[in-house]
């Protein structure tokens, strides 16, 4: 029997479908239309697969996906049209290569005919999306959607995961072709899973095992490789405390007796200082960011450093490993515990504390429990973290408010943080936590700034149309308020154009039919969250904080760790 007929914007809805697809993120356009068109009957009726949210900016598209695969663990999927529409795609496709997230880009693209003609909205979105993604393909003929579908979602889920685009030209949406299903699970060249070296293996274990001062640094690779029951296993099997990067926070249980904090620029004190003092580092999957490690050159170098990673290419890139374990570390953790001793490091754990204590007293308590002044972030987001129980999840924008959501927010559960690490992209808060509400059934809560939130202020029309329960906390200092503790500290208080004049956020609000508090009061603080967290569907609480509120500690740019600042003078 002869396999059925169909145009190609119907074949890519069949392909769509049978990668399991449930939500696509889009906005439509002249070169997509075939494609949304065959979409308006798989979104009602007998037919009825997907739910398409639509996005009022492309770019939010893509936030949008990423934030839905960051909870979801599926792959996001957004769709949009040529030219303009693609080219807004392109930082969330940037930012989901950095941030190792799956999404899939699906764009509209004038016919293979008028290709190199500069036709209306034409761009060469192959060639531009190249370096910022896992794979870029047009799609020139309809008898190939079906493998070109396949094959790029299996390249963005498998392995370290990532952004695939796929250019889809318009006349292979509108010709026709005998639709054949395709399931790729292989490519050519390409390693999703490297092979576990058994030697590599036994050489790490022999060095934890050996090890007085081991510290394990968790990033985000656990979470990508469900691995947070493994890590765990060989976290307590050998008494290893750990500290996490900002995207890995939620890997491992705040209250954790193992966990020692934060890493990084603004992460905690205690094991910024200690990776400068421990015999072995043991990274699992994290990449060894500039926000991690300050200044390479003296970073750990009394330390043995060992690598876990699914990328061979992480390995060596920013700091000389002594042994490198390439492999989903869901198959290397378990494969080294195996072989560790069981040990106690009591008084290794145990030095922590007074550096915590430190920081603590200088910095944890007046940050989240002033005694008089102007509202602050920290006590803003203490209280949100409060009142949710540990059981949200936190989605934030860039900027001071990332930061202090990221310090002061308690994580019970895994796949809990949504944040723009690598690239930073302001603007990623609001349209990533639309994505969320969709990818899990949890209360999403997305701390913002003044500055941030404007980038992508439209995406307000998306959860009114969708009522999206985000819940908004602003944290309004007036200021794009990094920058401006960097210009206070660095550029001898020169605020070049760091102030912001900033709309009625309320009056915005009700232009949108989203439920809006103001709060100033700390007394005020409590009541407010509460209103949010008990009603219905979305809500904008807008806290004005103090205008010149830092964040710290802080290690300055160029400086060691262990060279953090817990006080500045400015």
């Amino acid at each position: 029997m002869a396999n059925e007929i169909i145009t190609g914007a119907e074949a890519l809805m069949r392909a769509l479908k049978a990668e399991g697809v449930k939500t696509i993120f889009g906005y439509p356009g002249g070169a997509i239309m075939p494609v949304f068109d065959a979409l308006y009957d798989y979104t009602r009726g007998e037919k009825k697969a997907f739910d398409h949210i639509l996005v009022r900016h492309e770019q939010s598209a893509a936030h949008a996906a990423e934030g839905y695969a960051r909870v979801s663990g599926d792959v996001g999927v957004c769709l949009v049209t040529s030219g303009p529409g693609a080219t807004n795609t392109l930082t969330g496709v940037a930012d989901a290569l950095m941030d190792s997230t799956p999404i899939v880009v699906i764009a509209g693209q004038v016919g293979v005919g008028a290709l190199g003609t500069d036709a209306f909205q034409e761009v060469d979105l192959v060639g531009v999306a190249q370096p910022i993604s896992k794979w870029s393909y047009q799609i020139r003929r309809p008898e190939d959607i079906a493998w070109a579908v396949s094959r790029a979602f299996y390249i963005a889920r498998s392995g370290r995961p990532g952004p695939v685009v796929l250019d889809f030209p318009k006349n292979a949406q509108v010709a026709t072709t005998e639709y054949k299903p395709q399931h790729v699970d292989f490519v050519r060249s390409y390693v999703a899973y490297p092979q576990l070296d058994e030697n590599a293996v036994k050489q790490a274990a022999d060095i934890i095992n050996a090890s007085k001062k081991p510290l394990a640094l968790v990033g985000q690779g656990v979470e990508l490789g469900n691995a947070q029951n493994e890590l765990l296993d060989f976290l307590e099997k050998a008494d290893i405390p750990a500290a996490r990067t900002m995207l890995g926070l939620s890997a491992l249980p705040t209250d954790h007796p193992l966990n020692m904090g934060m890493l990084g620029m603004h992460g905690n004190y205690a094991p910024n200082i200690k990776e400068q003092e421990c015999d072995v580092l043991i990274a699992v999957g994290m990449r060894f960011s500039d926000r991690v490690t300050g200044n390479l050159k003296t970073y750990a170098k009394q330390a043995k450093i060992i690598h876990l990673d699914i990328d061979e290419s992480e390995i060596d890139k920013n700091v000389k490993t002594d042994v490198a374990v390439v492999a989903d570390c869901k198959v290397s953790l378990p494969a080294i515990t195996r072989l560790l001793n069981k040990n106690n490091h009591r008084e290794w754990r145990d030095s922590f504390k007074p550096l915590y204590d430190i920081e603590n007293e200088k910095v944890i308590q007046p940050a989240i429990h002033p005694t008089d002044g102007q509202l602050l972030m920290g006590e803003v987001v203490d209280a949100v973290s409060e009142a949710t129980g540990g059981d949200a999840v936190l989605v934030n924008d860039v900027g001071q408010n990332q930061m202090f959501s990221c310090r002061y927010f308690k994580f019970n559960k895994n796949r809990s943080i949504v944040s723009s690490g690598g690239l930073g992209t302001m603007g990623y808060g609001l349209p990533a936590a639309i994505g969320a509400t969709f990818g899990c059934d949890r209360t999403i809560c997305m701390f913002t700034g003044d500055g941030g939130l404007q980038m992508s202020i439209q995406e307000l029309g998306t959860i009114m149309e969708q009522q999206s329960p985000v819940k908004i906390i602003l944290m309004n200092n007036n200021y794009l308020g990094n920058v401006r503790q960097w210009q206070d500290m660095f550029f001898d208080r020169r605020q070049s154009f760091t102030r912001m004049i900033n709309p009625d956020y309320g009056k915005i609000s009700e232009g949108y039919g989203i439920p809006y508090a103001f709060v100033s009061d700390r007394k005020d603080l409590k009541a407010a969250v509460e209103k949010m967290l008990a009603t219905d569907g979305p809500f904008l609480l807008e806290c004005a904080v103090k205008e010149e509120d830092n964040i710290l500690p802080m290690t300055p740019p160029g400086c060691s760790v262990d060279e953090m600042l817990l006080e500045i003078n400015i």
